[in-house]
């Protein structure tokens, strides 16, 4: 097959769910992309979609940061299927529905998901030995990365365009979305933009686009690079750049074509494809490609030792800890503004568009 370039806002959507997963990986031998399957809303689609890759020219801001900062070519998307359980796994390092169980949420929810669902909403689910799981509600209970923030005092904030999106993680945590944690999650996620400039960024922050800013393949407006770069615009230009390091991944393979079979099955829910991995820092390696498996639980892992809070003993506790990304003995890097068409007054006005474009 040779590989098609299409632009960032696709006419077409892919299936990522784990049956998706399951198609593609065809038993380890990844020779399954062709039976992937495909929507398109205006028909007909393009020759197997599967096999695409964004042109460079959409995506320039990610390729200056790449190529500046570090890339890491070995992170895998540690589930096996769409966005809700990977950003199970983005804050707790596990998609479990309670901590002695050994059931994990699978796809997505069928309604929209969260403790907030409506009633009828239900997950999908798979236990570690492959076993089909019962439907369950979309609201699960067990420790995540705040709640070890929380007992060592480390400031933490969640900004997201809305609390009943697949891609707002503590809303499908009971104690969180039930809670005083709640106040953490801030909405809109633009506030993150005029929080940096204000002073006001926490010691840990997650940062999840709208469906207009996200890259998902269809419903995005190609907004995404601009977005990105505009929040690290905002950092490397205050005073918070000479101590923080920014991580930029994406929540799933979205259905597209791979030939690298995950390194381990250390269940039936894991790992995953690969996704990108963009580390940006001033004690980043400049220019550096890691070909170091990492996942998810890697981010979590580096966080963890950072603030010294102790592990989750998830995916956090077996994944590497990133530091083959850093260099603390170099000179720490003055920050190049990462170029853009769209600045970050752009965001702060436009209105967010709820929800996400995610089809399984």
């Amino acid at each position: 097959m040779t590989l098609a370039p299409i632009t960032l806002t696709g006419t077409f959507d892919l299936g990522h769910s784990h049956a998706d997963w399951l198609r593609e990986y065809d038993g380890g031998t990844m020779h399954g992309a062709n039976n992937v399957g495909v929507f398109c809303p205006n028909k007909p689609c393009m020759k197997d979609p599967q096999f695409t890759y964004v042109d460079p020219s959409f995506v320039q801001p990610y390729f200056q940061m790449a190529q500046s900062y570090v890339f890491a070519d070995r992170m895998f998307q540690t589930n096996e299927g769409p966005s809700f359980s990977a950003h199970q796994y983005i804050i707790a390092g596990t998609s479990l529905t309670a901590p002695t169980s050994n059931l994990y949420a699978l796809d997505n929810p069928n309604l929209g998901g969260g403790c907030d669902a409506r009633q009828g909403d239900t997950v999908d689910t798979i236990y570690g030995d492959g076993t089909e799981g019962p439907l369950v509600a979309p609201c699960f209970e067990h420790q995540t990365l705040m709640d070890l923030l929380d007992a060592a005092r480390v400031s933490w904030r969640y900004y997201t365009p809305d609390p009943g999106s697949l891609w707002t993680g503590p809303a499908s945590i009971s104690h969180i979305r039930n809670g005083s944690d709640w106040s953490h999650v801030i909405i809109p996620q633009s506030q993150v933009l005029t929080d940096i400039a204000n002073g006001r960024l926490a010691d840990v922050s997650w940062v999840m686009p709208d469906a207009a800013e996200s890259d998902h393949a269809i419903g995005n407006q190609g907004l995404g690079p601009s977005w990105v770069a505009s929040i690290v615009n905002a950092v490397g230009t205050s005073a918070y750049w000479a101590h923080t390091a920014i991580f930029i991944t994406w929540d799933d393979w979205g259905g597209f074509y791979d030939h690298v079979p995950p390194p381990v099955l250390f269940n039936a829910n894991e790992l995953g494809f690969r996704v990108p991995l963009i580390v940006v820092s001033p004690y980043a390696r400049t220019a550096y490609v890691s070909h170091v498996n990492h996942e998810f639980g890697s981010i979590l892992h580096y966080v963890e030792e950072t603030f010294n809070l102790g592990s989750l003993n998830y995916s956090d506790s077996r994944s590497d800890d990133l530091q083959d990304c850093f260099d603390y003995t170099q000179t720490p890097r003055a920050f190049s503004r990462i170029s853009t068409s769209i600045d970050q007054k752009y965001f702060i006005q436009h209105p967010t568009s709820p929800g996400e474009p995610d089809d399984e």
